[in-house]
């Protein structure tokens, strides 16, 4: 199917999938639609091979999808909680046999290090165990009637069909963020994966249609449905999902929210991060150091989590930028299969353009390089997509610098006086995802975690902003979109909350002690 002069064990990890030169790109269950829509091409950014291609999906299939999906939510839906958490507790089970194929396709097709692959299919397997024992504690809520014989209390009952929409930089982990609670609530879900990874969405839909078709899961309460930005907006205004979960950019979120918005629907959105850690006077530099470059070049700078910013005291601004600018110089890039390698390429030739065009942009608003970037070519770098990891001297006000660019770029500020004002500087840009504070000053710790500080959905101590750990919800505010994935109290999205009052009395009384005699 390929030609490709090492052997890095890809062919076989696309056998172990399912996967084929030529796929369809929807499916609904096990049955996968022989579709004709126009084909996307899969090319690796590690060295531009071909992977394989799919006939993206048409509104017909989509349609057949939906309906598929209806008709299997009539059926999930009446299976017992912790039946339906068992299926998934099976489906982890085979992500563990499958992980490391798996682990491979999301580097080779991603560009994301091999362990950061491994990394990642280990997500899809702790948010199936944490969804299964969910399954047994959809707790609803009892509270006392004030009219007297009456019981009153809350439940929980599936919502339907849950739309998912996904990006390139997790392929698969979000995805099944949202199916593993989705699925255990009684919910069906129909996915839409990013264009650029299409072969990943497959062999997830692959995995999982082995395990459902053991345990007689209708079909449709998994759907596939691989093409554009068409399938995006025909979900989004489809009056028959109930719930659009979006995870990209914030563009992008805005086009959903509204669409869904406008029908009275309900969305669940992930979208751009603009991350800073906050270095203080009583920082432990060796660990900021190791948290601000992974926050910053891991993924190639492509999670929504990356680190974008360092808030840097100026009592210590000169110190952390050399040995920041130290640190990116034994950086290794190259193939993200090999292991040596710290950085692997980006997605493809249009993230190059925007990596060198906010370059391009920083010096131009008055920006300092530190670290120069660049474009690699030669041996090794033939698809066109590595680029080195920069770093520049910035100002927060800058444009470039408020807006999010996935790519590793690092930008250096300099702050003065107290934490507070680092805290609004950090503050200070559109997006509200993760922060972090390298502090080992309580106050300046709690400061930071208190009403008055950080307005981020994640807010870290000692740690980098990049990453999540499964049980701890997982989204942020402003302009991430305000939604949450993966764990606490995740799962009452997926689910319509209802309140219930019973009377067993003989009698009628009403509520606030009113009178209605006949």
């Amino acid at each position: 199917m390929m030609d490709t002069s090492v052997d890095f064990g890809i062919d076989k990890a696309l056998a172990t999938l399912g996967i084929k030169e030529n796929n369809s790109g929807a499916a609904a269950g096990s049955h996968w639609f022989a579709t004709r829509g126009p084909k996307i091409n899969s090319y690796s950014p590690v060295d531009g091979t071909l992977i394989g291609s799919v006939a993206s999906a048409t509104e017909a299939e989509y349609e057949a999808c939906i309906n598929k999906a209806q008709d299997a939510f009539k059926e999930w839906r009446e299976v017992p909680a912790p039946l339906r958490g068992e299926v998934v507790r099976q489906l982890g089970e085979a992500l563990r046999e499958k992980k490391e194929a798996l682990g491979k396709l999301v580097s080779y097709e991603m560009g994301k290090s091999y362990q950061e692959g491994l990394g990642e299919v280990q997500e899809m397997i702790d948010i199936c165990d944490f969804a299964v024992g969910l399954s047994r504690q959809l707790h609803g809520l009892t509270m006392h009637s004030e009219r007297p014989k009456h019981r009153m209390y809350e439940q929980y009952h599936p919502l339907g069909i849950v739309g998912i929409i996904s990006a390139f930089n997790f392929p698969v982990a979000v995805w099944n963020w949202n199916t593993a609670l989705a699925w255990v609530s009684g919910d069906v879900c129909i996915w839409k994966p990013s264009e650029k990874t299409p072969l990943t969405a497959i062999a997830c839909q692959n995995i999982t249609q082995e395990v459902f078709a053991k345990n007689n899961v209708p079909q449709g309460v998994s759907c596939l449905v691989v093409g554009g930005a068409d399938l995006g907006k025909a979900m989004a205004e489809d009056v028959r999902v109930p719930l659009v979960s979006a995870t990209g950019s914030t563009r992008m979120g805005k086009s959903v929210g509204a669409a869904v918005g406008a029908r009275l629907g309900k969305s669940l959105l992930e979208l751009g991060g603009n991350n800073a850690i906050i270095v203080t006077p009583n920082a432990d530099l060796d660990m900021t150091i190791i948290g601000a470059v992974f926050g910053a070049v891991g993924t190639a700078g492509q999670r929504c989590t990356s680190t974008r910013r360092i808030i840097i005291h100026d009592s210590i601004y000169d110190e952390v930028k050399t040995k920041l600018a130290a640190a990116h110089t034994q950086l290794k890039i190259g193939n993200p299969l090999d292991e040596n390698m710290h950085v692997g390429p980006v997605i493809d030739t249009d993230a190059v353009n925007a990596y060198t065009k906010a370059m391009e942009e920083c010096i131009a608003e008055g920006g300092t390089c530190v670290v120069e970037g660049g474009v690699l070519s030669g041996e090794g770098y033939e698809s066109g997509c590595y680029v080195k990891p920069a770093i520049f001297e910035a100002d927060n006000n800058m444009k470039i610098v408020q807006h999010e660019t996935f790519a590793p770029i690092l930008y250096l500020l300099k702050y003065t006086g107290e934490v507070e004002n680092a805290i609004a500087i950090q503050n200070g840009v559109p997006q509200g995802l993760s922060s972090a504070i390298m502090t080992t000053n309580m106050r300046e710790s709690e400061k930071f975690l208190s009403y008055a500080g950080s307005d981020c959905g994640i807010a870290n101590v000692n740690i980098g902003t990049s990453g999540a750990e499964i049980g701890g919800a997982f989204g942020g505010e402003k302009e991430t979109g305000g939604g949450r994935e993966s764990g606490s109290d995740a799962w009452k999205i997926y689910m319509r909350r209802q309140t219930n009052t019973t009377n067993w009395s003989t009698e009628l009384p009403l509520a606030q002690g009113i009178k209605f005699d006949l």
